[in-house]
């Protein structure tokens, strides 16, 4: 192939940001040469490689943003272990109708059943759909909040969120929050009707008071963060104990 249109092409790809142009275009030459392919069809191909290669990079960028710990999918829960759990309803939220809506989802249930795993594969699938997602523990969320708070620019820390569709939020109830209580309501407050929460938690509403201590606040928070939720319960034996029951059980301990 001529040196000219080689360099002439990497100079117009390059200008353009035709990323997947630039990458693939001789390969696609070369396999239309060999079958013949009209120049339409040829284009098309190219075209088509660069919309696929804009779609993975937006993907994986989309990904690294949301900070999973890990990767879980809906194909790797057992729903005959949760008989609490819908399926049909889990893969109705997996459509992200309620991320569409500014909807909250609250998973409850004890540690070890699988509120994590759910809640990570939600977030997978609106990563799916071009959503953006961040994942975090409350702790974590916290802690940076106090930073926040003590630097002087809580308000702008709380703006950096709004660009997130969608905000996971882990592991709520285990330790009581005590001043911070006051700035994780401050969190949902700005986030009501303006974007979607997942929160997993092991404690039922009527406990919540536990971990925020002030009674009018934690009205306060529920109301916002139920108006417009989907309540998950999680009721069953814990995934990780079972485990490793059946794993001491192979090494006969």
């Amino acid at each position: 192939m001529d040196e000219i249109i080689r360099g002439k092409m990497e100079l117009i790809c390059k200008e353009l940001r035709l990323p997947g142009i630039r990458q693939h275009w001789q390969s696609i030459a070369r396999e239309a040469s060999q079958k013949g392919m009209a120049y339409g069809e040829f284009l098309l191909a190219c075209l088509e490689e660069e919309i696929t290669t804009r779609h993975n990079k937006k993907m994986a960028s989309l990904l690294k943003r949301a900070r999973f710990p890990f990767r879980k999918t809906l194909e790797e829960f057992d729903f005959r272990e949760i008989s609490s759990l819908s399926k049909s309803r889990i893969l109705q939220l997996a459509r992200n109708e309620y991320v569409r809506r500014r909807e909250n989802v609250v998973c409850v249930g004890k540690p070890g059943t699988g509120k994590t795993h759910i809640a990570i594969a939600l977030g997978l699938a609106a990563v799916s759909e071009g959503y953006r997602v961040r994942f975090t523990t409350v702790m974590q969320l916290i802690q940076e909040l106090q930073r926040a708070e003590k630097e002087y620019h809580l308000p702008k820390y709380l703006k950096q969120w709004k660009k997130y569709d969608l905000v996971i939020c882990d592991e709520l109830g285990y330790v009581p929050l005590g001043e911070g209580g006051k700035l994780l309501f401050q969190f949902i407050s700005t986030r009501y009707e303006t974007g979607s929460l997942i929160i997993t938690t092991n404690l039922d509403f009527s406990r919540w008071v536990e971990v925020f201590s002030d009674p009018a606040l934690t009205a306060a928070l529920l109301d916002r963060l139920t108006h417009h939720s989907n309540l998950l319960l999680f009721e069953g034996e814990s995934y990780r104990f079972k485990e490793s029951l059946q794993k001491n059980a192979k090494q006969g301990v």
